[in-house]
């Protein structure tokens, strides 16, 4: 089934408790954090060898949509990474979000969670989801991913979701996500669950509230190593994300 196929699911019924609908001239800074460098030198290479520098003037906010620019000017990649760390975390519900994707070898847009702990307990232990992740030099996949620290670190509670029309127009991704398991959706098709048969600290740290993250990595160890530079600029277009519970 093409992943622009709407298919009904059941749900449970449930409230809007926060949107982003970025109907405002700039971002809320009591909302977002605009990350800036390298990750250096905490985390060189963002811990993934990336390419890019975020800056803060990669993205701007038109016609309700948050938009973020990939650049190459002077041998060097620019872009966008911004989070809610310290201003926004929930536990469990309904995140999702509408996004149209960039497209070219060596771009890595993502939308992912991570645990508000991750400065007590580090990464893994801390969690990721990994609500979407797309890269360029693999037209038609989407990925989706748990991190936790049974895994050591590695990409296995994970899935790679065939989606042929997946670069034209705008689609969404969600997960919906519960004291027992976490569920995967692309345009409103469950395409994957994780849901472990014992709840441990080292499988399940999704028992906490987690923070968003938006960002578009150039390169990297999963988005590269090449890079087309005949592409750039491009643009990642977030249209709104929706916290229900």
């Amino acid at each position: 089934m093409g992943c622009a196929v709407y298919a009904a699911h059941a749900q449970e019924e449930r409230t809007l408790v926060w949107a982003e609908e970025f109907d405002t001239p700039t971002l809320l800074s009591d909302v977002w954090n605009i990350e800036i460098g390298d990750g250096c030198p905490t985390l060189c290479g963002w811990g993934n060898n990336e390419r890019q520098i975020y800056t803060a003037t990669n993205h701007r906010i038109e016609n309700g949509t948050l938009i973020i620019q990939a650049q190459k000017k002077d041998e060097q990649y620019t872009a966008t990474r911004i989070n809610t760390k310290g201003k926004r975390a929930f536990q469990y519900g309904r995140i999702e979000t509408r996004i149209k994707l960039p497209q070219g070898k060596g771009l890595w847009p993502a939308f992912w969670l991570l645990g508000e702990n991750i400065d007590t307990v580090g990464w893994p232990q801390c969690g990721e989801i990994d609500v979407m992740e797309y890269v360029g030099k693999k037209p038609g996949e989407i990925f989706t991913s748990l991190h936790t620290q049974s895994s050591f670190g590695n990409t296995i509670n994970t899935k790679t979701i065939t989606c042929p029309d997946i670069e034209d127009g705008f689609h969404t991704f969600a997960v919906d996500w519960s004291e027992e398991k976490i569920a995967f959706y692309v345009d409103h098709t469950l395409e994957y669950t994780y849901q472990p048969p014992y709840r441990t600290k080292e499988n399940w740290p999704f028992d906490q509230p987690f923070y968003l993250l938006i960002n578009l990595a150039i390169g990297g160890n999963f988005g590269g190593p090449e890079v087309d530079d005949t592409i750039f600029p491009q643009e990642y277009i977030i249209d709104y994300i929706r916290v229900y519970q």
